[in-house]
């Protein structure tokens, strides 16, 4: 008789044990496919998140590799003083802006610290007065340089706005400057109106001096901060904060602004994908900087926010999907080797007529392996409700987890600041992925159904190896 037939007959003449095959295999592909459709669910959050987040590139000044290059000020340029930093410490604007066009970046910024000292034409804004015989040496505005108003950090969040005129974009010219609504009105300003503004130059003694600086008020904008309630210095009220170029920060500095542009002390870079490192130091040592001096450090914080507790979903699905196979060959092994020896005086009547070891071995695995197939077929129809139950009870959990511990984190700095300015973390702040979309595919279901067959045939052939050693005198006549 054909082996198939008779793993037919065998399946159908004993409902039970088909029952309880097919119920086990049902359970295991049951499982497997819906930790395959988690996984894959969350690779696609993953790569959409990348896309649409990618990672911050930073590039400053390593005062180390400065040092070490023999670079430094020796107190032989203008402005320096022996032991200073010289005038190359700062990046050229010029080059900055050519890295920002590289194809790898998504979008780009750059900063220029510095302080803008009071004239008689625009005070700053006090508002309350200092205590009596206080000192108004340190009585500046801090002036940010910027590249675009729009991605400082104070105008992402919403903490800032433009209420008239324009902010600085790239195209700003170096003499214009975008003050506070509270310093507009102490000082009668609008947007037009040309001002001057007190640059500090550091002598090479190391004194400070001051130079009259021609700005004109590019726009003028709100921050909703309120004013302190007691006497705070002036750089540190809210209402102080004003905005210029990068050139316009190099004037302000007392240094000129030649052909290749101002300077810039750090750049920020947003990255199409994380993976794209390697090329932005590329791109940045082919525009002229020097990756030693100016490194790129990545703080991909945002990414590792938006996909951590999803990942984490993942590796517990896959983690599950492989305990899950491994657990069901060991009781499926066990099972068929149970059955396998109920089975003894069958297959030995069956050698004794002449059947071929391979032959009784390829009826098992055709039992088993209907019965794989009836499991494969119910598993796919019920298992993309499972999982997008099951991954939404993981993914919630492991959300709360990740803002309950972001929730504990004190503030952070950057992962180097090697000028040892204390440079804060500036990066938006994001809420991780808390939704999982299961959807159940072609190629989810091929791959279900090679491991649901895998299992069948390596359960069968490991105990069903002995079959291959037996004779029939001794299967009919030694018993179990």
């Amino acid at each position: 008789m054909n082996l198939f037939k008779r793993a037919w007959w065998r399946l159908w003449c004993h409902p039970g044990k088909t029952v309880m095959l097919v119920g086990l295999f049902f359970v295991i592909c049951t499982l497997v496919l819906s930790g395959f459709l988690i996984r894959s669910a969350a690779a696609r959050a993953s790569v959409d998140a990348k896309s649409s987040v990618g990672a911050v590139a930073t590039m400053q000044l390593d005062l180390n590799a400065y040092l070490a290059a023999g670079k430094g000020g020796k107190g032989g340029g203008p402005g320096e003083a022996a032991g200073q930093l010289g005038a190359d410490a700062d990046m050229r604007r010029v080059l900055v802006d050519k890295l920002c066009g590289s194809p790898v970046v998504a979008g780009c910024n750059y900063t220029k610290d510095g302080v803008a000292g009071p004239t008689d034409q625009v005070k700053v804004h006090q508002p309350v007065p200092p205590p009596p015989g206080q000192s108004d040496e340190l009585d500046f505005f801090k002036a940010d340089g910027v590249r675009d108003l729009r991605a400082a950090k104070d105008f992402r969040n919403g903490d800032s706005k433009m209420v008239s005129g324009s902010g600085i974009t790239p195209d700003s010219r170096s003499d214009m400057v975008v003050i506070e609504e509270r310093v507009a009105k102490a000082n009668r300003l609008k947007a037009g109106d040309r001002v001057q503004l007190n640059a500090n130059i550091q002598k090479p003694d190391g004194r400070l001096t001051t130079r009259k600086t021609g700005f004109v008020v590019a726009g003028v904008y709100r921050n909703s901060t309120a004013d302190p309630r007691t006497y705070v210095s002036p750089m540190q009220a809210p209402s102080n904060q004003i905005y210029v170029s990068a050139d316009g920060a190099t004037r302000l500095d007392g240094r000129k602004v030649g052909a290749d542009g101002g300077y810039v002390r750090s750049a920020t870079f947003t990255l199409r994908d994380p993976g794209d490192l390697d090329r932005l130091r590329d791109d940045a040592e082919a525009a002229g900087l020097d990756p030693k001096i100016y490194p790129l450090s990545v703080n991909d914080k945002q990414y590792k926010t938006l996909v951590g507790p999803i990942g984490r979903t993942a590796d517990f699905a896959s983690l599950t999907v492989w305990l899950v196979a491994v657990a069901g060959t060991v009781i499926l092994a066990l099972i068929i080797a149970s059955n396998l020896r109920e089975r003894r005086k069958e297959m030995g009547i069956l050698l004794s007529l002449g059947e071929k070891k391979p032959k009784l071995l390829g009826q098992h695995l055709a039992e088993v392996g209907a019965c794989a197939v009836l499991a494969i077929g119910f598993a796919a129809a019920g298992s993309q409700f499972i999982a997008q139950g099951v991954g939404d009870r993981l993914l919630s959990g492991e959300v709360s987890s990740a803002r309950n511990s972001a929730a504990d984190e004190a503030p952070g700095q950057l992962l180097t600041d090697t000028t040892g300015g204390g440079l804060k973390e500036d990066t938006e702040k994001v809420e991780p992925i808390d939704a999982i979309e299961i959807e159940l595919g072609a190629g989810d279901i091929g791959a279900v159904g090679a491991t649901g067959l895998g299992i069948a045939a390596l359960a069968t052939i490991v105990p069903g190896i002995r079959v291959l050693r037996l004779h029939p005198r001794d299967i009919l006549t030694k018993g179990d």
